[in-house]
C-alpha cells in the first residue's frame, strides 16, 4: 500500500508540470491564432450609413433630398430610469403629439427585457430636447429620413422609398445602386453582456456615399403642367389624364404628369392608381393621333401626294369590312385636308392602297410596339400585332388608330419625329450624376435610335399638320402669334372586352414653335364627360400649357413679340471665392446665379487663387466667371477652414473631403461651426444651420 501511494503521489506532482508545459506550447505554437480568434469572437462591426445622393432639377433645384433623423428607443431596465418614468413620458407626448398612454404600452407590452422601440423619425431639434433632459437608458439611433421638398410635385418621376431608404418605384428605383451608396462600417467590443465598447484599434471603413441625379426636367415647367392637366380632368369630368412634354431633339423629357397623383412623403396614404405612372404603364387605343403612321407611309411610299383628291362620300363608308364614319360629310379632300380635317374615310382609302407588312413597318419606324427604354421602371412596350395576325379589317383599323394600344409617352416620341425632321429619339429624364464632390461621373449621350422617315417627308407633312390646328380640329390649340402644329385623337374604350357606351379616351399631341420645334406635349384624357372629342378636352389644356410655358423660353417670347425689349440682366457684385476648394467656388458661384467654370474636373480638389472677373466687380449673369487654381495647392490645410455663410450642403461636402466627419442639424445656411476655424482639424465636427 505504502508504494502504490507514493506512486499516485509522484503522478499528481507530474499534473501541474505537465500542464505548465502545455500552457507554455500554446501559448508559443498556438499564442497568436488563439488571441486573434479571441478578437474576433469580442468583435463586432457597426455600420456607418451611406448618404442616399440628392434629385435636383435641371437648374440645381433640389426635389428629393435626406434629412438627418433619429430613432427613439429606451431600455426600461437601467437603475435611474423609474424614478423618471412618468415625467418623461409627459414630456415625449409634449414633444411629439402622442399620448403618453401609447409609450407607456409599448413598454409594458415589449418582447425584449432591454429594449423597446419608441418612435421612428425623430428630428434634430426633437432629439437635442430628449438629450437636454438626462433621463437614463435612452437610446438615440441616428439614420437618414427621404424628403420631397415640393410634396406631389414630379412625384410619378421621382417615385419614393421605402422606410430603409430603399427605391421603391420612379427614378428612386431606376438609379437605386447610384443613389444608395455603399456603406461603411466601424470595428467596436462588445462585453459579455453584448455592450458596445469603444475600440481603438478598430478598423474603420468610410462610406462611399451615393451619387445624385440631375434631371431634364424643369420645376417651374412641371408645375405648370401638373396645374393644367389637374385642371382639365377636373373641368371635363375625366376618371384621369396622363401628359408628357419633350425636347424633340434630344429627348429629354421636359416633364410628365399623370391625375391622380400622390404625394411622395406619404406614399402608403395612396392606393396604387394613384401611385402609378400611367403615362409609361397604361395601354389605349390612340385614334386618330396615330394617323401620323399612316401619312408617313402613304407619302413615302409614293402611294399619295398631298394635293391629291379624295371622295370620302357623305361622312360614311364601309371599307375592306369596316364601317367608317367621319364628324362630317366632308365630300371630295386633297390629302392635306384629309389629315388636317381627320378624316377616318379618307385615311382608310388611301391605306387600302398599301401592303399590311408596309405600315406595320412604318408604326414600328416610329416606336410603337416596343418600349421607348425611358430611364424609368414600369415601361410597358404597347401592342402592336404582326401582319400574320392581321384579320380582314386590321389594316383599315390600324391606320385611323384602333387594334393597336400605345402609350403617352410613345405618341410624343412619334411626334417627335415629325418635329425633327424623322429621327426617333430615346427619351430620357438624368440629364447626368455626380459624386458627393460634384464631379461628374456621367452624362446622357444624345442621339437618335435611328431614322423614322426622310426629313423631306416630314417637311411634306408638316403643313397638314398646321392646318390641323389653325382650320382643322385641333382650333383649341391655338397660340396667338405662335405657329403650332398637332393633331387631335377621340377613341372608343374598351371595358369587359367590349367598346362601352359613351367611354372614350381624348387627346391631342403637338409642337412648338412648328418652324423651330422646342417642346412637343402630347395630352391624354380618360372617359372625359363634358367633352368627349380630343378638340375639345385635350387640346385646351395644350393651349394653356404652351401660353404659360412661353416665358420659360425666351427666345420664343422675343419672336412672339419683337418690338419689346427684354429687360437686361442688373450688373451683380462677385462673390469673392478665392481660398476655397474649386468644386465648392464654381456651387457657391452658381447657386448665386453666375455662370462659373473650372478647367477641368481634376482641378476639383484645388483651391482657387485667382478668379476673373475680381471679387466685388460688377458683372451680368450671363458672363463666365473663370477660376484659377493654385499650382498643386491641394485642398487639406492643417486648420479647420471657415465654412459659416456657405449652404450646408456645400459645408458638407468640404469638410468631407478633408476627412472630418460632420454633424449637421438640418439644411440651409450654416450659421455656426464647431470647432471654430483656425483651430487643428478635428475628427468630427459639428454644423448648426438655418
Amino acid at each position: 500500500m505504502l508504494a502504490r501511494m507514493y506512486v499516485v503521489l509522484t503522478l499528481m506532482s507530474i499534473v501541474p508540470a505537465l500542464i505548465v508545459f502545455q500552457v507554455l506550447r500554446i501559448h508559443v505554437a498556438d499564442g497568436e491564432e488563439l488571441r486573434e480568434q479571441g478578437e474576433r469572437q469580442t468583435s463586432s462591426f457597426v455600420t456607418i450609413p451611406a448618404i442616399r445622393g440628392a434629385i435636383l432639377d435641371r437648374t440645381g433645384r433640389m426635389l428629393a433630398v435626406n434629412t438627418a433623423r433619429y430613432d427613439l428607443a429606451l431600455d426600461p431596465t437601467v437603475a435611474g430610469f423609474g424614478n423618471l418614468e412618468s415625467s418623461f413620458f409627459e414630456r415625449l407626448s409634449k414633444l411629439t403629439g402622442r399620448s403618453a398612454a401609447s409609450f407607456r404600452r409599448k413598454v409594458r407590452t415589449r418582447k425584449s427585457p432591454q429594449y423597446v422601440f419608441l418612435l421612428r423619425g425623430i428630428d434634430e431639434r426633437q432629439k437635442e430636447a430628449i438629450e437636454s433632459w438626462n433621463v437614463p437608458g435612452i437610446l438615440l439611433n441616428p439614420s437618414f429620413a427621404r424628403r420631397y421638398n415640393y410634396g406631389p410635385t414630379a412625384s410619378h418621376v421621382l417615385g419614393h422609398v421605402s422606410v430603409d431608404g430603399q427605391g421603391l418605384s420612379g427614378l428612386e428605383l431606376q438609379y437605386d445602386d447610384y443613389l444608395n451608396g455603399v456603406d461603411g462600417r466601424r470595428t467596436v467590443k462588445r462585453d459579455r453582456l453584448g455592450h458596445i465598447k469603444a475600440y481603438v484599434k478598430g478598423k474603420v471603413v468610410e462610406p462611399r456615399h451615393g451619387e445624385s441625379l440631375f434631371l431634364t426636367i424643369d420645376l417651374i415647367r412641371q408645375t405648370i403642367l401638373e396645374e393644367e392637366l389637374a385642371r382639365g380632368v377636373a373641368e371635363m369630368g375625366a376618371m384621369r389624364g396622363s401628359a408628357v412634354a419633350l425636347d424633340p431633339n434630344t429627348g429629354a423629357v421636359l416633364a410628365m404628369t399623370n391625375v391622380p397623383t400622390y404625394d411622395p412623403n406619404r406614399p402608403t396614404a395612396y392606393d396604387m392608381e394613384a401611385r402609378r405612372n400611367a403615362a409609361i404603364t397604361d395601354r389605349l387605343e390612340p385614334g386618330s393621333t396615330f394617323k401620323i403612321v399612316a401619312a408617313a407611309a402613304a407619302i413615302e411610299q409614293g402611294i399619295v401626294a398631298m394635293d391629291d383628291s379624295i371622295d370620302t362620300g357623305d361622312g360614311w363608308a364601309v371599307i375592306q369590312g369596316r364601317t367608317l364614319h367621319d364628324t362630317h360629310a366632308h365630300g371630295t379632300l386633297s390629302f392635306e385636308d384629309v389629315i388636317a380635317l381627320s378624316s377616318n374615310i379618307g385615311t382608310a382609302k388611301v391605306v387600302s392602297n398599301m401592303k399590311p407588312g408596309t405600315l406595320y413597318q412604318y408604326a414600328r419606324n416610329l416606336g410603337f410596339g416596343h418600349p421607348t427604354w425611358i430611364d424609368l421602371p414600369g415601361e410597358v412596350p404597347g401592342l402592336l400585332k404582326r401582319p400574320e395576325s392581321w384579320s380582314a379589317t386590321t389594316l383599315t383599323s390600324v391606320s385611323i388608330g384602333y387594334e393597336v394600344d400605345v402609350t403617352p409617352l410613345q405618341l410624343a416620341t412619334a411626334y417627335a419625329a415629325l418635329a425633327n425632321g424623322g429621327l426617333l429619339v430615346q427619351p430620357h429624364v438624368v440629364s447626368e450624376r455626380r459624386d458627393v464632390t460634384g464631379k461628374i461621373t456621367w452624362r446622357a449621350r444624345q442621339d437618335s435610335v435611328r431614322r423614322a422617315f426622310r426629313a423631306e417627308t416630314a417637311r411634306t407633312l408638316l403643313p397638314a399638320f398646321e392646318r390641323s390646328v389653325n382650320e382643322g380640329t385641333g382650333t383649341n390649340a391655338q397660340i396667338e402669334g405662335l405657329s403650332v402644329a398637332g393633331k387631335t385623337g377621340t377613341a372608343r374604350k374598351v371595358i369587359g372586352g367590349s367598346y362601352a357606351p359613351g367611354a372614350y379616351r381624348a387627346s391631342f399631341v403637338g409642337f412648338f414653335p412648328a418652324d423651330d420645334p422646342k417642346v412637343v406635349l402630347a395630352v391624354v384624357l380618360d372617359e372625359p364627360k363634358s367633352a368627349r372629342y380630343g378638340g375639345s378636352a385635350a387640346a385646351p389644356i395644350f393651349q394653356r400649357t404652351a401660353q404659360r410655358w412661353i416665358a420659360t423660353f425666351p427666345e420664343i417670347a422675343q419672336r412672339m413679340s419683337p418690338d419689346v425689349e427684354l429687360p437686361e440682366t442688373p450688373d451683380l457684385p462677385v462673390p469673392d471665392v478665392r481660398g476655397l476648394p474649386a468644386f465648392i467656388a464654381e456651387r457657391s458661384l452658381r447657386s448665386e446665379g453666375f455662370n462659373a467654370r473650372v478647367r477641368s474636373n481634376e482641378d476639383y480638389f484645388v483651391s482657387v487663387s485667382e478668379q476673373n472677373p475680381h471679387a466685388g466687380d460688377s458683372t451680368r449673369l450671363s458672363d463666365v466667371v473663370r477660376l484659377v487654381v493654385a499650382d498643386g495647392a491641394q485642398v487639406g490645410p492643417d486648420r479647420m477652414p471657415d465654412v459659416r455663410g456657405l449652404s450646408s450642403r456645400n459645408a458638407l461636402l468640404w469638410l468631407r473631403s478633408l476627412g472630418i466627419k460632420v454633424t449637421l442639424n438640418d439644411v440651409g445656411t450654416v450659421v455656426s461651426q464647431s470647432p471654430p476655424p483656425g483651430d487643428p482639424v478635428p475628427g468630427r465636427a459639428v454644423l448648426r444651420s438655418r
